[in-house]
């Protein structure tokens, strides 16, 4: 027996599974809104700070301690250095995230907690570490010398600090881009004929850029703001070692 075609029942089959999706949409946003309240003092904790130093810091003395030589120098010095840490990390840090990102080689654990030990390190025992490696009495101090090479105390030593302490965020943010990407699509590229550093070039690094890109604002970020390493290693000698974090210090 044939049913006769009904628009009204057609209608209604068709809007069954829109109405459906609706209310499952509806629930979920239902869902989120505690998590909105539950957010809210973690967030205030983290603006109130701010807001107070806006408030608290008068304008017209800001302008004026900015215009100040060794602040102006302060502020030159420590993008300077920010920006070349940067730099010196995707440079090295890169094959250090990929490395990891494989998780094949036999020395994968010892690499990954290597990585990570600046960052459990206080800034301050991380200043030390680098003044007892590479100090003037260091264990590389007698090689340093034979080739009249100083760094405790200058620029040098700023970025040396910087990169110490900064460079494992970049190298955490590209290894977990790099291990989101499919093994299958490295696997066409080299049946098709593409070589190692191809597929890096063309597949590997196109698709994990984002990731390098969040890696590098941390690491600059962290770079620019670091205090504690710098201090002990590079010491507080305005239009040499003295960042901007420094400056304000004294």
């Amino acid at each position: 027996m044939d049913i006769p075609y009904s628009p009204q029942i057609a209608g209604q089959k068709a809007d069954a599974p829109q109405g459906k999706k609706a209310g499952q949409k509806t629930r979920f946003n239902n869902m989120e809104t505690p998590f909105y309240f539950l957010s809210l003092p973690m967030l205030l904790f983290f603006l109130l700070p701010i807001l107070a130093i806006f408030i608290k810091t008068p304008f017209d003395s800001l302008l004026s301690n900015l215009r100040e030589e060794n602040a102006a120098k302060a502020i030159g010095l420590s993008l300077f250095t920010a920006f070349t840490t940067t730099a010196i990390t995707v440079a090295f840090g890169t094959p250090v995230a990929y490395l990891l990102s494989q998780k094949k080689s036999r020395i994968y654990r010892v690499v990954d907690t290597l990585v990570d030990l600046p960052t459990v390190l206080p800034p301050a025992v991380a200043g030390v570490a680098l003044l007892m490696a590479f100090g003037r009495k260091g264990i590389f101090a007698s090689w340093l010398t034979q080739y009249g090479i100083s760094i405790p105390f200058t620029t040098i030593a700023v970025i040396m600090a910087q990169t110490f302490i900064a460079a494992p965020l970049f190298i955490k943010s590209a290894m977990i881009s790099f291990s989101g990407i499919e093994k299958e699509l490295k696997q066409a590229a080299a049946l098709d004929g593409a070589n190692r550093w191809q597929i890096f070039r063309y597949i590997v690094l196109p698709l994990s850029w984002m990731g390098m890109l969040s890696g590098c604002v941390m690491t600059w970020a962290r770079a620019l703001g670091e205090f504690g390493a710098t201090i002990i290693f590079a010491g507080n000698f305005p239009g040499r070692t003295q960042t901007m974090p420094l400056a304000i210090y004294i």
